[in-house]
């Protein structure tokens, strides 16, 4: 059987997300998946961005990861979104992107997908969970299976115990409050041990 293949799809502004996206990466390659990083395109104006150092400066220093395709989707047996809470929900860059995968759903080409997805907030009550399940409905729709963490490790506690996907509390600082490492990357193992079962099967 071939390896999986991975997308770790995020957003970030600031980088919080990129870095889950690079642990994703990481806790997947130890598994034996094919992983792409990938970002969606940013929307937000130029001088939105220039106006914050820190999201500029971010803006910059990623300008050479690949942006998603729809092909990416394709490619992949799993993803792996990392997002930041928009008061309860998926940023708007996510959702554009998300918004045009109605081809690929009405194909049936995102069925079976084996999907996963982590959050971050600038407060512990700010949105990581409902965050999370306002992607998953998404992944609903596509008829795609949610691999979420649950408590399948105590890691999970390490990073502030949310079953439904890794999440960080970001401080002004840009610092996690919450020990995550080990917790993404068991998510990612998870994710790519689901998908593995789901390809055994279709053989």
């Amino acid at each position: 059987m071939s390896n999986v293949k991975l997308a770790v799809i995020y957003y970030s502004s600031t980088g919080s997300n990129y870095k889950l996206a690079n642990w994703a990466k990481e806790g997947a390659e130890a598994a034996g998946a094919e992983v792409k990083v990938l970002k969606v395109p940013e929307l937000a104006p130029e001088s939105a961005i220039a106006s914050n150092p820190a999201w500029k400066a971010h803006v910059e220093a990623t300008q050479d990861v690949p942006t998603v395709t729809l092909s990416d989707l394709e490619w992949a047996d799993a993803i792996i979104f990392s997002v930041p809470t928009r008061f309860g929900n998926m940023p708007a860059q996510m959702k554009q992107f998300l918004d045009t995968t109605g081809g690929l759903w009405f194909q049936g080409k995102l069925a079976n997908k084996v999907v996963s997805a982590m959050s971050s907030a600038s407060n512990l009550h700010g949105g990581h969970e409902a965050t999370l399940l306002s992607l998953y409905t998404t992944m609903y729709h596509w008829g795609a299976i949610v691999a979420a963490p649950g408590y399948t490790d105590p890691v999970t506690f390490g990073a502030g115990g949310n079953p439904y996907g890794t999440s960080v509390t970001v401080d002004q600082n840009g610092t996690f409050t919450e020990n995550a490492e080990a917790a993404v990357k068991h998510q990612a193992k998870r994710t790519v041990t689901v998908a593995e079962w789901v390809k055994k099967g279709q053989q």
